[in-house]
């Protein structure tokens, strides 16, 4: 039956953006309901599209500003994972912990990711690594957030029957918290990745040189709303693409969570 059901949701998938893309042509190319002064065609984005592709704009050709903000979303996002889940986890499973860093984290919990952007400036430039650290901000909060959660989500007496067992703290970690939080932390890892692409887009509007977000920046200065169309698609394939690597990881590490 599962077998039978994912080429049903593609197919579906496949048809509702074939309506979307016949209403936007009847809405601005046939009947002109839309101007194109506010919102562009399908055949100006086609050219927009063959424009940043063969001959470049914004100081790069397509392919170069999607791997560049793509490759600035993994680093940030890999350093969020790496610090953030241990430390949720850390706090999930020990009072002391909890009672030491949550002050902390509560006070940093509620800046926004973007707030952090002159200070990384201040500490870092106008180069990638300021990009990535506030990347980083933006991915940490739900990766602790949900990484905590996932372990406080485990039942006490699964605890407790591990501990009767015998099992150290790092068996206890790697048996019995770990697989139990991780639909949790996988949520956070969701979020996670939507709040770098929101944060990288609009960290690239400022004083960026390559990526996705000077594209988006550059085309609104121009006034080329198909090349800011072009751009807010390249964002939403890099970010669907980045989400459907992490959904295949998902079911791998969580074979027993498929359904």
């Amino acid at each position: 039956m599962r077998k039978r059901s994912e080429p049903s949701r593609l197919a579906i998938g496949a048809a509702t953006i074939v309506v979307l893309v016949a209403l936007w042509y009847v809405v601005t190319s046939a009947t002109h309901v839309l101007p194109a002064v506010y919102f562009p065609t399908p055949a100006e984005v086609l050219r927009a599209l063959e424009q940043i592709s063969v001959q470049g704009y914004a100081d790069g050709r397509l392919h170069e500003h999607f791997l560049h903000s793509s490759w600035l979303v993994l680093m940030g996002f890999a350093a969020a994972i790496g610090i953030g889940v241990p430390l949720g986890m850390l706090m999930g499973g020990s009072a002391r912990a909890e009672a030491l860093i949550n002050p902390v984290f509560l006070l940093l919990r509620p800046i926004p990711p973007l707030a952090w952007i002159p200070l990384a400036i201040v500490w870092l430039g106008l180069g990638d690594a300021a990009k990535v650290l506030v990347i980083w901000f933006a991915a940490f909060v739900p990766a602790v957030i949900n990484s905590y959660a996932g372990v406080r989500s485990i039942e006490p007496h699964l605890i407790e029957a591990a501990h009767s067992l015998g099992l150290t703290r790092a068996m206890l970690v790697r048996e019995v918290l770990f697989p139990g939080a991780l639909p949790l932390i996988f949520t956070g890892l969701r979020l996670s990745l939507q709040a770098c692409w929101t944060t990288l887009v609009a960290g690239e509007l400022i004083g960026a040189i390559v990526g996705l977000g000077h594209v988006l920046y550059q085309a609104g200065l121009d006034l080329f709303p198909a090349m800011i169309v072009v751009g807010m698609v390249s964002v939403a394939i890099a970010g669907g693409l980045m989400t459907s690597a992490l959904s295949w990881l998902e079911t791998r590490a969580m074979p027993w969570h498929r359904g």
